[in-house]
């Protein structure tokens, strides 16, 4: 029987019903008492409509002025609690550490991990898969002489390169983050790629893309409305790359199975390989294919991205106040001279510890951190969040903390330096996020930014191109603060 019903009345049917729906969730949620503060939400929507979509955390930072330390936004029809502030997060993921320990569903990242590997899994998974690679890593020297002699060799065809260009302006984006990721390839695959390989240029190229489309104001409209996920959009963009990279990972495992010693593991996938071997009867192992992929692909993203970044904001912001790079090279002269500088300097060398403390303070890489969501129904700071809430612990409230950074919106290195010039360290410096979902690379991570920097503040002297007198500093959209592309001179010192 046709009741002459139009596509445009089940539109409006459709519609109907999500908003009974959202006026029962909104009901449901009146009823929690004490749960945190936050602007009114209009229905089916939520918040949507006073949210910067590309940068979230300055819709953020203006809420916790009036909302407070601890208070909610609704986004569709989910229910989110903010932490801002350096006692409030720390107290969260600190002192409640298992309470707000289980990591937040954001619909993109299912899509691409599906909760598997490192980043983005959740429950038994991610403790099995995070004591493994912190195991593993630690195994393949993390933290100690082997990764620094890999780093120090890296610097050299870094610096090569560099070299190369004589002084002519250059975009070293590409450049800084082979270099980098040359690191962590070391470790995953045992040996290291030359920069004009077309895979690995390609492998770069991906990682850049996702971070800035993950940051993409349709991808924030996915993750709050998963059913519009038929339209076209960079989500797609973003699920195409991630399947081309897990194609070349795949095909590099089939290498290394067909190549394992058990007796000599050379890296981070045989070592995966040969648990794999060993668990091969146990049908509820989480050494299978599927958390390989994940797993390589999350620390091959992270081990590349956020610290190249880093670096290339501290180059950036050198250029930008040359007075602070030339005391830079004066005590690198001083301590190291034309000898390579190692990590151990760092102790001798407070000026230039303060200035990379404060370039990743200052660039606030990840100012939202990784989601999180409360594992248990839990009273915090006089406020009632149930289980399963989704979190966003707002490191970019840390470390722009006034009560905490004397000049927290200005690059300064003195935040990390006492009166006589000797380094100190901050608490509230949290660029790794902190409790037991703190960054499983972090002791790479300043090991890699102290030797790349240092050496290449020895070697050059980094000025803008001719034709340009200064730089903008607002980073450009991404799920992390990149900064814009941009073109850098390296002037040979001797």
């Amino acid at each position: 029987m046709d009741f002459g019903f139009s596509v445009a009345t089940y539109f409006v049917l459709a519609l109907s019903i999500l908003y009974i729906l959202n006026i029962l969730y909104q009901w449901n949620k009146g009823n929690v008492r004490n749960f945190p503060p936050g602007p009114w939400a209009l229905p089916l929507i939520g918040n949507v409509h006073i949210m910067n979509l590309k940068k979230p955390h300055f819709t953020y930072l203006e809420l916790a002025k009036k909302y407070g330390p601890v208070f909610s936004v609704q986004l569709g029809t989910n229910r989110i609690v903010v932490l801002a502030g350096y006692e409030t997060v720390k107290d969260a993921l600190v002192n409640y550490a298992e309470e707000f320990g289980e990591r937040g569903k954001t619909k993109i990242f299912q899509d691409m991990d599906n909760d598997f590997g490192l980043t983005h899994a959740r429950g038994e998974n991610w403790k099995v898969m995070r004591r493994f690679t912190l195991t593993t890593l630690r195994d393949f020297g993390m933290g100690k002489s082997p990764v620094e002699e890999s780093i120090i060799e890296e610097c050299s065809y870094l610096i090569k390169g560099f070299e190369s260009l004589k002084g002519k302006p250059f975009d070293n984006m590409m450049m800084v983050n082979a270099a980098v990721a040359n690191i962590i390839v070391l470790v995953l695959l045992g040996h290291r790629m030359d920069y004009e390989d077309q895979q690995f240029k390609r492998l770069l190229s991906l990682v850049s893309e996702n971070f800035k489309l993950l940051g993409s104001s349709m991808v924030g409209i996915y993750n709050i409305f998963p059913f519009l996920g038929f339209l076209p959009g960079k989500h797609k963009a973003v699920l195409k790359n991630v399947e081309e990279m897990y194609e070349f990972l795949t095909k590099t495992f089939m290498k290394h199975v067909k190549n394992l010693d058990e007796n000599d593991q050379r890296s981070f996938i045989d070592a995966f390989l040969v648990r794999q071997k060993e668990e091969a009867g146990n049908p509820h192992s989480y050494f299978h294919n599927e958390n390989l992929t994940r797993l390589a692909r999350n620390l091959f993203s992270a081990g590349m991205e956020t610290t190249s970044t880093t670096l290339r904001w501290g180059l950036l912001l050198m250029m930008k106040f040359p007075a602070i790079q030339e005391k830079v090279q004066q005590e690198i002269s001083k301590v190291v001279g034309f000898a390579q500088p190692t990590y151990s300097h760092r102790g001798q060398m407070p000026y230039t510890n303060a200035v990379i403390h404060e370039i990743q303070r200052f660039s606030d890489l990840v100012p939202l951190s990784v989601s999180h969501e409360t594992t248990r129904d839990v009273n915090f700071r006089g406020y009632f969040i149930p289980k399963e809430t989704y979190i966003i612990p707002l490191l970019s409230s840390v470390l722009r903390d006034k009560t905490q950074f004397e000049k927290p919106d200005e690059f300064y290195p003195n935040h990390f330096l006492d009166s006589h010039g000797n380094f100190v360290k901050k608490d509230a410096f949290m660029p790794f996020s902190a409790g037991r979902r703190a960054c499983a690379g972090e002791t790479l991570a300043r090991m890699e930014l102290f030797i790349f920097f240092s050496s290449l503040l020895q070697k050059f002297t980094f000025r803008f191109p001719p034709e340009i007198r200064d730089s903008d500093l607002m980073p450009d959209v991404g799920i992390t603060n990149m900064p814009k592309h941009h073109r850098i001179c390296a002037i040979a010192r001797f």
